[in-house]
């Protein structure tokens, strides 16, 4: 049941994903520009367990994880119930799913899909680290980006978004 209920969150998640950024994006255009101008070094910056991002240009919260020793770049999604990895990326930390384990449906901007499911053993992000994290597995044509979403934040002591910075902390 656990499982059904995930997966049904993933599902209406993932559908508003693009909707949702490209309203945000229009909406954020002016402060977007601020922050771009006063904020020109948007690395990340991390504590031992407490990560700083800033908003990158597109408004979104771009982050660099390390997956199976591979560095994976995500952008961070509180709208997304799991990490969401591109097929190539998921290919690259050695997840390669067989045509019969793509089983999930998912409702995305551009109609349904389907994708496969996948346990990743851990993921770090700056100083933090999170194991058996639940993940979906979409073809490279469904996403433009891969998803570090609720599977991983939901695990963190906090995440707070507030004047153009995210902040992670375990």
């Amino acid at each position: 049941m656990r499982q059904i209920l995930i997966f049904a969150i993933a599902v209406l998640m993932v559908g508003g994903v693009a909707a949702r950024y490209l309203d945000q994006a229009a909406l954020q255009q002016p402060a977007r520009a601020a922050a771009v101008h006063s904020n020109a070094d948007a690395r990340p910056v991390s504590s031992s367990r407490s990560l700083t991002l800033m908003t990158g240009q597109d408004g979104h919260y771009p982050v660099e994880a390390r997956i199976e020793g591979r560095s994976i770049d995500f952008i961070v999604d509180t709208g997304a119930s799991l990490v969401i990895l591109r097929e190539s990326d998921a290919a690259r930390i050695g997840i390669h799913p067989m045509r019969g384990d793509y089983t999930a449906t998912v409702s995305t901007a551009n109609g349904k899909i389907n994708a496969a499911r996948a346990t990743l053993d851990r993921v770090e992000v700056g100083g933090i680290t999170v194991e058996n994290v639940q993940a979906l597995v979409l073809p490279d044509e469904a996403l433009w980006k891969n998803l570090l979403g609720m599977s991983f934040l939901s695990r963190l002591k906090r995440y707070e978004v507030a004047d153009g910075r995210m902040v992670l902390e375990q």
